[in-house]
């Protein structure tokens, strides 16, 4: 008994210490980005004079064309992340996005599942009202259409005009799934869609093959999908279904879990709707819908997915898989991880599968997964395992893989936590530099598609003629 009550109670102070971390951290965030945009708006309006005089743009034009003739490399956020526009002027990459003349940072649903966060990419692109699609909303029970982008970041999108994808986290399972999307033709409107839009993926940490803290935040090892009575994501859930509900704009503005098309305000549902979504009736963390990235995040649901994931022969792929556990003395370990993810990089490296749950898949090892970043298994990774393992071939040094070949997973073992190269640039210091450069050289420098030289069609050959 008394064995009992001491397991229950260090359980109950480690989610006191992992709620207080974490909502510490997110309020950081917060008001760092507003305190940055008022001083920022300070500044300008008292330091930065106003022009009186129009200045012409003409001598730009070469640049601008030089600079829309780059292929486009879009930077995809994982959860809890922010693209352009949100949280004032902080960048979910760190700035990142500076380093090279075309860049874009998509603003996805921070808690969306891995589904309509890639639907919702292809839209930002290409333009259009996003569609979720009619059967996948019907399931989940939320609108079918969501967001009106006016005018696509990248309207000119094919497999003529490719792109080069960079995704942190769960973003990069956002890419592949988009990619497979794109090679179904799973977009209304849009039938000429094939793999070959996508010329590289690069994924950071990417949420290859799930993690074992989905497990330790809340995530039911028994099925991998529904949540335990008392856990960290509960209070998670609790947190976004009270902020959507209160649909305060000017909040909204700032940020936003991307859950609006499931129409939780209170505008729209009034008190009731509330109630509905804290007992579980409605909403994404609803049984019946579960439509929401944390479940798409642990093993048995990554598998699924995975499953109709496929690696396609004409596209580039690179994974920097990175650790944070060493057999290293535990202090010079803590030493180097973000006050965020230190208590569970141990508990990952300790975690062991439930003896009386089934495990998520034939031949795991508790021992393969527990080197980890304090949220991702090293192990998921460097390249998609499960439920087939797929072309790979691990980097030791850049000649090793050069010339590239596309078809194959890439990847690199990096000495660092999830959100070393997110957020705060300071932290990894020349470490961010090296990583991000390298990404950007790649796909500027290595990354090509060869196609034999076509000649003009028949009427082009008269025009010219003419």
């Amino acid at each position: 008994m008394i064995p009992l009550l001491l397991k229950s109670a260090l359980q109950l102070a480690e989610l006191l210490i992992s709620s207080v971390v974490h909502i510490l951290f997110g309020l950081y965030l917060f008001s760092s980005a507003i305190a940055g945009d008022l001083t920022q708006t300070l500044v300008e309006s008292v330091f930065i004079p106003k022009p009186t005089v129009e200045v012409s743009k003409q001598g730009n034009t070469t640049t601008t064309t030089q600079v829309n003739d780059l292929t486009p490399i879009v930077l995809v956020h994982g959860i809890f992340g922010f693209g352009k526009g949100r949280l004032g002027g902080l960048s979910y990459f760190a700035g990142a996005e500076k380093k090279d003349e075309r860049v874009l940072v998509p603003d996805l649903g921070s808690l969306t599942s891995v589904h309509d966060r890639a639907r919702e990419l292809f839209y930002y692109l290409k333009g259009g009202r996003v569609d979720y699609g009619e059967a996948h909303s019907k399931a989940c029970g939320h609108s079918q259409f969501g967001r009106f982008y006016d005018k696509g970041e990248y309207q000119e999108w094919d497999e003529d005009h490719p792109i080069h994808f960079v995704g942190h986290s769960a973003g990069a399972q956002v890419v592949r799934l988009l990619q497979q999307m794109l090679a179904d033709k799973m977009f209304d409107g849009h039938e000429n869609t094939n793999e070959n839009w996508v010329l590289s993926l690069t994924s950071l940490s990417g949420a290859l093959n799930g993690s074992t803290r989905t497990y330790l935040d809340g995530i039911s090892p028994e099925d991998g999908k529904s949540l335990k009575p008392i856990c960290l994501l509960q209070i998670c859930k609790l947190g976004a279904i009270i902020y959507d509900w209160l649909d305060i704009s000017y909040l909204k503005s700032y940020y936003n879990f991307g859950f609006d098309h499931f129409n939780m305000s209170r505008k729209k549902t009034g008190l009731r709707g509330l109630v509905d979504c804290l007992l579980g009736n409605a909403g994404p963390f609803a049984p019946s819908s579960g439509d929401w990235i944390l479940p798409d995040l642990s093993i048995q649901e990554t598998m699924k997915l995975n499953a109709n994931l496929k690696t396609f022969p004409n596209t580039f792929y690179f994974s920097y898989a990175t650790k944070r556990t060493s057999r290293k003395a535990l202090g010079s370990v803590m030493m180097g991880i973000h006050p965020l993810l230190s208590i569970r990089v141990l508990q990952m490296s300790r975690w062991r599968y439930p003896r009386d749950a089934p495990l998520p898949y034939k031949g795991y090892r508790d021992e393969d997964w527990q080197d980890n970043d304090g949220a991702l298994n090293t192990v998921s990774m460097t390249h998609p395992r499960i439920p087939v393992e797929h072309n790979n071939h691990i980097v030791r040094s850049d000649s090793d893989c050069l010339p590239l070949q596309p078809g194959i997973w890439y990847y690199k073992i990096v000495e660092a936590d999830h959100i070393m190269f997110i957020l705060n640039r300071e932290r990894a210091g020349v470490e961010f530099d090296l990583i991000y450069d390298d990404i950007f050289e790649r796909c500027r420098k290595h990354v090509f598609r060869e196609r034999p030289q076509t000649m003009p069609n028949k009427d082009q050959w008269e025009a010219r003629r003419r």
